[in-house]
């Protein structure tokens, strides 16, 4: 079984044994019929937060990119700058700091500290919990600078060629570096779900318009992208219905504990969801992948309605 079939089989079974988090079968089915127009809709990487010049440097950002892509349970301690949120504070810091100085190095990646890394995202270190996320920004990176030194001669694009063209593979060479490794534990049984790893892949492909370092002929078997943000719209449409003691702990804005029963539920059974609702539309005759509604998902969670309300928080180096 490929690692992508292995997400999904584990994520089906943790919805069927759920007790906290279950999907609402009739609601399920309505909002896949309301997205099944825009499934057809490109997605686009957007130029004004992200990095988007010559192309080593491009492949460069988004991998960078990738290997940051998380926080988002520090991000309501986080200095964001006007108008954005976490993820697009951290996004135009790296975009600003690839414009003035270039990439980083292979070796200068791996040198990379927290008070660098409060420089480049306009944190301040003061804040406990911005000096505990920077830290883990420095360790990322430092993660990322060993593996491409030790095995792809310190080039960003070696690391994307050996994937031969595979998405699926090159999740499994970003998971050699542990804050990629992205398992939990429930009921005993191991429950992969590759947020970040995945997310590469397809930022790679909107980059480069799913050519050259860009081109995966498996891009369609990407499942979403789980995090907190798309089972959140998911329970704000009504798809997912939470047990009444983890929605009030959500909405008191109390933090879960990355890896818990409740944590593992909301990320695994958001993404079966997503799953029944791509099936949902090709029985109907359209086109859909999961990778494209976790896109149209995500987007309808920048909505004011939608950010009007809380989301689920874990302090987690998987998103």
């Amino acid at each position: 079984m490929g690692l992508f079939a292995e997400i999904r089989r584990a994520a089906a079974r943790v919805a069927e044994r759920a007790h906290s988090v279950h999907i609402d079968d009739e609601r399920l089915e309505s909002l896949a019929s309301e997205l099944a127009s825009q499934a057809l809709e490109p997605g686009v990487l957007d130029p004004e937060h992200h990095h988007l010049g010559r192309a080593e440097e491009t492949l460069a950002y988004v991998v960078t990119l990738g290997a940051l892509n998380f926080g988002s349970g520090w991000f309501p301690q986080m200095n964001k700058r006007p108008g954005c949120s976490g993820y697009f504070t951290m996004a135009m810091g790296l975009k600003e700091r690839f414009e003035e100085c270039g990439a980083w190095s292979a070796a200068e990646i791996r040198a990379v500290d927290a008070r660098e890394c409060a420089e480049v995202f306009g944190q301040d270190l003061s804040v406990l919990e911005m000096s505990e996320l920077m830290g883990h920004f420095a360790e990322a990176l430092r993660q990322l600078g060993t593996l491409l030194e030790e095995k792809y001669d310190g080039r960003y694009e070696a690391l994307v060629a050996a994937a031969g063209e595979s998405a699926e593979k090159l999740v499994h060479l970003l998971g050699e570096m542990p804050y990629y490794r992205d398992v939990s534990q429930y009921a005993g049984e191991a429950v992969p779900l590759y947020k970040r790893a995945q997310l590469t892949a397809s930022d790679l492909s909107l980059a480069f318009g799913g050519e050259g370092p860009g081109r995966f002929g498996d891009l369609d078997q990407l499942t979403i992208f789980a995090d907190n943000l798309v089972p959140h719209v998911l329970r704000r449409e009504g798809v997912l219905r939470y047990a009444p003691d983890l929605a009030q702990r959500i909405d008191r804005e109390e933090p879960l504990l990355a890896g818990s029963t409740e944590e593992v539920e909301i990320r695994a059974v958001g993404l079966h969801a997503v799953e029944r609702m791509v099936a949902s539309i090709r029985s109907g005759g359209g086109w859909a992948s999961a990778g494209r509604l976790d896109h149209l998902l995500w987007n309808r969670g920048q909505r004011p309605d939608m950010k009007a309300h809380p989301r689920h928080r874990a302090r987690s180096v998987y998103y």
